[in-house]
């Protein structure tokens, strides 16, 4: 599609703020107002926006106001997540049209009813899909549907709903997390700060200046990867600090605490942590020193980033009973360092994946072939 450089900024513009009147929209995009007149006129003609009725200025005079078109298209965003899958479609505009949960086990059915729920005609512009690993090779091939190993056999049952033709682009489960904290969460106004997710696994989403790291080889926040056991007695090995921080390990340690008067052992980190909460005392004394676990490790990445803000996310991480313990253990071990709990909680990836989504779509209308004004 070919676009005046006028029309491509004007279309930027619309986009960022859903609907706007052309004099806003001259002054967002920095152009004349017949400039923008002549880029309006250009995109309703190539139906990427649409009046959409008027609105009343401080002096009574009323102006025109503009929304995408259905030609602008739509997006969609997967969270292929260790249990559920979360997939959302979006407008370029970023609101919300469709969206499913399910198991992981039915991504592709999850992803099918989610297509068919956006508006007929409209083209799907880009799809990104939030996943575990993410590596440099893996995003060298992201706009050719790639099915890579480090992406999984789950990636691979779910791709198969995909349509052909349209971008695919794997993105850090964690790294959009981070990106709605940024924007909507707990780290909103917050310019630097790091998120660190505590459950299954573990792993860092850093933003710096208000956009994610990602590193030369896209592994930037692989805490997995920090050696661990690091002592003259035991060696380290890979992936080993995950093994002892995460889930599967908080649970052992509750079952080899636990003790016949405390009643039924949990089976899940929900219960123990609901047991805690109501005061049980080898409970407690569990996710206290899950807490500890965690502060060190919060403790790690104040080293390295000092980043000022530790956002805390996770299937354990964002629950708020661990703040006291991770405040005092980072506090022992390291400079002043703000720690919160996650606002976004479990929606926090399909939503960072969802904005990412929207970004990159609105990037396939306005860098596609230009034809100066």
């Amino acid at each position: 599609m070919n676009l005046s450089e006028s029309a491509r900024a004007v279309f930027a513009v619309l986009a960022a703020a859903g609907s706007a009147t052309r004099p806003r929209l001259a002054a967002d995009a920095g152009l004349s107002k017949p400039t923008v007149s002549g880029a309006v006129a250009e995109l309703e003609a190539a139906g990427l926006a649409a009046h959409s009725g008027t609105a009343t200025g401080g002096i009574g005079r009323t102006a025109a106001v503009y929304r995408l078109g259905p030609a602008a298209g739509t997006v969609l965003a997967v969270d292929l997540g260790p249990a559920h899958t979360r997939v959302r479609g979006c407008a370029l505009d970023g609101s919300l049209l469709a969206q499913a949960t399910t198991s992981r086990a039915d991504a592709a059915e999850a992803v099918r009813g989610t297509l068919v729920a956006l508006p007929a005609g409209a083209p799907l512009r880009t799809i990104v899909v939030a996943v575990g690993d993410v590596t440099a090779q893996d995003r060298q091939g992201a706009g050719m549907r790639p099915a890579t190993a480090k992406a999984g056999p789950a990636f691979d049952a779910m791709a198969v709903a995909l349509p052909p033709g349209v971008p695919v682009h794997l993105e850090n489960n964690v790294n959009c997390a981070a990106l709605a904290e940024l924007h909507e969460g707990a780290a909103r106004g917050r310019h630097t700060f790091g998120y660190l997710r505590i459950g299954v696994g573990v792993g860092l989403g850093i933003v710096v200046g208000d956009r994610v790291l990602r590193g030369a080889n896209g592994a930037a926040g692989e805490l997995a990867r920090l050696p661990y056991p690091w002592d003259d007695d035991r060696a380290p090995r890979r992936e080993a600090l995950e093994e002892y921080v995460g889930a599967r390990a908080l649970l052992r340690r509750a079952v080899a605490a636990w003790q016949p008067a405390d009643g039924p052992c949990p089976r899940t980190t929900e219960e123990l942590f609901a047991l805690a909460g109501q005061g049980r005392a080898t409970a407690r004394a569990v996710v206290d020193r899950h807490a500890a676990d965690v502060g060190r490790l919060a403790a790690a990445v104040a080293a390295v980033l000092d980043p000022g803000l530790i956002v805390l996310g996770g299937s354990t991480g964002a629950d708020p009973q661990l703040l006291p313990g991770v405040r005092s253990e980072l506090e022992r071990l390291s400079w002043p360092t703000e720690v919160v709990s996650s606002t976004v909680g479990d929606l926090g990836t399909v939503t960072g994946a969802a904005r990412l989504a929207v970004a990159r779509g609105v990037q396939t209308v306005t860098e596609a072939v230009r034809v100066k004004d």
